[in-house]
């Protein structure tokens, strides 16, 4: 890496498969191996983004508890 090991930049190209490669420095920086998965979420006007499951688990468990259930009720797990 780089002079900052906080960020990093790169160009990739979409495949005839519709497949990028994520440069190696960038797997090295969030230790992502083979078989690794990761979500994608986009946003028309906001852009494309990927994030590691283990990163968005607790996001997204926060997200849901706040959600109210059928009963109206917020689960504050």
């Amino acid at each position: 890496m780089g002079r900052n090991d906080r960020y990093f930049m790169s160009s990739v190209k979409i495949g005839p498969k519709g497949q990028i490669v994520i440069p190696k420095e960038a797997r090295d920086m969030f230790g992502l191996e083979p078989g690794d998965t990761l979500v994608l979420m986009a946003d028309k006007k906001k852009g494309l983004a990927l994030q590691t499951v283990d990163k968005l688990n607790p996001l997204m468990k926060t997200v849901f508890n706040s959600l109210p259930s059928e009963d109206g009720e917020v689960d504050n797990e």
